[in-house]
This record gives C-alpha cells, sequence and structure tokens, in this order.
C-alpha cells in the first residue's frame, strides 16, 4: 500500500479511518481473485483531501514489478461525459444556448427529418432515440455511427454518422449514446468559436485546478500511465516513441464522448467544484443555478429502459 501525504486527516474531516481498511481489505480481494490487479482511490469531504491512496500493480504482465501510484494516470472513458455536460450548461449560463434548441439549429445535417425533432436535452440524457453503443442490445448484425464513420470518404462525418438512422422517437427510450456527445462536442466548438477540447481545457479542466488532466498527454504524463492491457501499452509506446496519440477519426470528430485522461486527485476537485455549487478554490467555474439544472431529473418513469437487458 501506497499512502501519499494528505492536508487532512480522516478525523479532520470526521471519517472514520477503520472504513479505509475495509476499502483496502475489498480491493485486496478483487486482486486475489485476479479481477483487478491495481487499484488507487482518493478521498475528500467538504473539499477536503484525507486520504489518497494506492495499491497493486501498474502494469498488466507478469514480470512488471512496479507498483501503482495515487498519481497513476488513467484514461477515465465515459467520465468524458459530466465533463462535456459541465461546457455545455456553461454555454447555457451564458446565453450561448438552450437545452430545448434542437441540434439542427447549430448542425444542418440534423435539420432534416427524422434527425429535426432532437434538442440538446436529449443528447445530454441518452433519449435522442439514437441508434446506441455497440453492445448495448442484442444484436449481432448491428452498425454503429462508427461504423459508417470509419468507412467514410470525405470530411462529413456527420453526414456518415447519420446513416445509421434512428432507433427510436426523440424522448421516447433511454439508450446509451456515446455518439450524442461527440455531437455535443460538436456544438461547443460551434457555438464557442474553438475546439471543445480547448473550451474545455481552457474553462472547466485549468480553473479547477486539473493539472494531470487532458486530451493531450505529455511525455512525463505518459510514463505515469496506467497500463491495463495490451492496447493501452502499444499506444502509450507509440506516442512515447513517435509522439501522436490520437489516430483515425479523432483527427476530425470531438474527442468529448470518453478520451480525457486524469488521476483520482483531479476528479476529486472535479466533484467538489460540482458540490460546491460550481465554485473551486474560490473561482468561479459555472453557477449555481446551472449546477442545479444540471443535476435534475431529465428522465421521466414513463420513458422506457431496456438497455443491455
Amino acid at each position: 500500500m501506497i499512502r501519499y501525504k494528505t492536508p487532512y486527516a480522516p478525523a479532520d474531516v470526521g471519517y472514520n479511518a477503520d472504513r479505509l481498511n475495509v476499502l483496502d481489505t475489498h480491493f485486496q480481494k478483487m486482486m486475489d481473485a485476479d479481477e483487478i490487479f491495481g487499484a488507487w482511490y482518493c478521498l475528500a469531504r467538504d473539499g477536503k483531501v484525507f486520504a489518497n491512496n494506492a495499491m497493486g500493480k501498474f502494469c498488466y504482465k507478469d514480470d512488471d514489478t512496479r507498483e501503482v501510484q495515487p498519481d497513476t494516470i488513467q484514461g477515465i472513458a465515459s467520465i468524458t461525459k459530466f465533463i462535456t455536460a459541465t461546457a455545455i450548461f456553461k454555454l447555457f449560463e451564458d446565453g450561448m444556448l438552450r437545452l430545448s434548441q434542437t441540434a439542427g439549429e447549430f448542425i444542418e445535417e440534423f435539420s432534416h427529418p427524422p434527425f429535426n425533432k432532437i434538442n440538446l436535452a436529449h443528447l445530454l440524457s441518452h433519449t435522442s432515440g439514437m441508434p446506441s453503443d455497440p453492445g448495448t442490445f442484442d444484436n449481432k448484425y448491428f452498425k454503429s455511427q462508427w461504423d459508417f464513420i470509419e468507412k467514410a470518404e470525405g470530411d462529413n462525418w456527420i453526414e456518415a454518422a447519420l446513416s445509421a438512422g434512428m432507433r427510436k422517437e426523440p424522448g421516447e427510450e433511454w439508450a446509451y449514446c456515446s455518439f450524442g456527445y461527440a455531437i455535443l462536442g460538436e456544438i461547443i466548438s460551434r457555438v464557442s468559436g474553438i475546439r471543445a477540447e480547448n473550451y474545455i481545457l481552457e474553462n472547466i479542466l485549468k480553473p479547477c485546478e486539473m493539472t494531470d488532466s487532458g486530451f493531450d498527454i505529455t511525455v512525463e504524463q505518459a510514463k505515469r500511465h496506467f497500463i491495463h492491457d495490451e492496447r493501452t501499452e502499444k499506444e502509450i509506446q507509440n506516442f512515447l516513441e513517435h509522439g501522436k496519440q490520437s489516430e483515425g477519426i479523432w483527427d476530425k470528430v470531438p474527442r468529448t464522448t470518453g478520451d480525457i485522461f486524469s488521476t483520482t486527485l483531479d476528479l476529486v476537485k472535479f466533484g467538489t467544484m460540482l458540490l460546491n455549487k460550481g465554485t473551486y478554490n474560490g473561482k468561479r467555474i459555472i453557477g449555481r443555478k446551472a449546477v442545479e439544472k444540471m443535476t435534475e431529473f431529465y428522465v421521466t418513469t414513463e420513458v422506457r429502459d431496456y438497455c443491455w437487458n
């Protein structure tokens, strides 16, 4: 177990330190069962960090004895969507867009049926009616938007993606649709006038002091990146040798669906900002009313959900 020194102890924030032992034991059981080979976590209460710990291996290879560290970097996958959504709500707060606006008001390809009824709230809440991610429903012949994008000729990735059609009417069904967050990224770019990745970096990550988070990794950060499988190992090695990180469609498609890397400490900073109603370390990132709007229920009990059965 590796424990970084933290500004506060569990007792300082009224947390029972014995519960950390329970958490450590739980992770150890998972490692003993070969369910995971490394784990790390950061805990805070009222913005006061009182645990920043790590245990286990840094790499999936048996002969690699490096230990995972509390500041180990990992791709945060769809946690990226929370940060993308925050960017949308910041633009909403600044009067640049409304959640009731249709995607077609920003992107011409969406202005035609059957896509013309999809609005920003649908995209945010996975109720757009567009096909969901591969594997969410049993269909071995399913083709997602990503399949059409990868095979498309030319630069119009949106037109290519919409060839996948619609699954349901907007608002009728909840079905996990990462593609909707790529469209939200495109809307961020068009409304703000800069790439969505840069908007998120300058308006959310930097003000939250998330210094180990972003879309483009540095050499030093790459050396701290968790190696959980062979694919990750090859991607990191390719970056260290050739300096290229993203490939293929991500040169044109916004990386706002799941491409941010981060640390547990940085994610605590982001969560603390939301719990503080939009402020972090005295800086206003987004307004209190916007955070309240973000955390409202958008999906009612009438909306069906058969995703992943």
